[in-house]
């Protein structure tokens, strides 16, 4: 039986997709060869110069194609990026299902697991994980607030399926639940924000090794606080 909030998740992923489809079904045409040059071009340059300073001549150049022709394909810089989000966003989610083990019933054992793939996924999306890190820190006017929406759904949907299907029985009768877990999700949102600005500071990559380090610390105190 499929979960429910997995389709949750995927809908809201692939309801982006299609309003990508609808506005770039030209670049779909191409070969696959020229599309990956060009989603790799864009990657680079936005991950090096992030969104205000980023260059679509220097897309184009990267890409080995006339900047005709990109916006033959995408009308303005915005849209590549808008898209250039939502394409990593799926080709990273479509791999975290088939990686993930539906029906497990430890809240802490499903939040150790999800931990690895994810460390797995990095290995495999090096520079998509790049750019969504420069995604989380952009400071740019004309596209914070899309991004804004677009990481609340995917966080509303992905957060009401990690907790579906849990074993309640587990945690402390005395426990308040809901606060439990508002707190454990504050705890890795917060930790994710402070490795971020530690690394915007520093001019640096993302430490993810520390990351998952100090989030397994983390899932292994709250177990042992929230747990019987």
């Amino acid at each position: 039986m499929v979960n429910r909030h997995i389709l949750t998740l995927t809908e809201v992923v692939n309801e982006k997709m299609k309003e990508v489809l609808l506005l770039n079904s030209k670049f779909f045409s191409l070969d696959d060869e020229k599309q990956i040059k060009i989603l790799n071009a864009a990657i680079k340059v936005y991950v090096q110069k992030g969104y205000d300073h980023a260059s679509t001549n220097e897309i184009v150049k990267e890409a080995g194609i006339s900047k005709g022709l990109l916006f033959h394909y995408f009308k303005n810089k915005k849209t590549l990026y808008l898209f250039l989000f939502d394409h990593c966003v799926k080709v990273v989610m479509e791999d975290f299902y088939k990686k993930t083990v539906m029906g497990e019933p430890d809240f802490f054992k499903r939040l150790n697991d999800m931990t690895l793939i994810k460390i797995e996924l990095l290995q495999t999306y090096p520079d998509i994980f790049r750019f969504f890190e420069r995604v989380m820190l952009e400071e740019s006017e004309q596209i914070r607030s899309d991004f804004q929406s677009r990481i609340k759904e995917f966080s509303a949907s992905s957060s009401t399926w990690l907790f579906d299907g849990i074993d309640h029985s587990r945690f402390r009768e005395d426990l308040d639940l809901e606060k439990a877990i508002k707190s454990m999700m504050w705890t890795f949102q917060g930790l994710s924000e402070e490795y971020l600005m530690k690394a915007k500071m520093k001019q640096q990559e993302l430490d993810y090794d520390e990351v998952f380090a100090e989030s397994k610390a983390y899932i292994e105190m709250f177990k042992q606080a929230f747990y019987k």
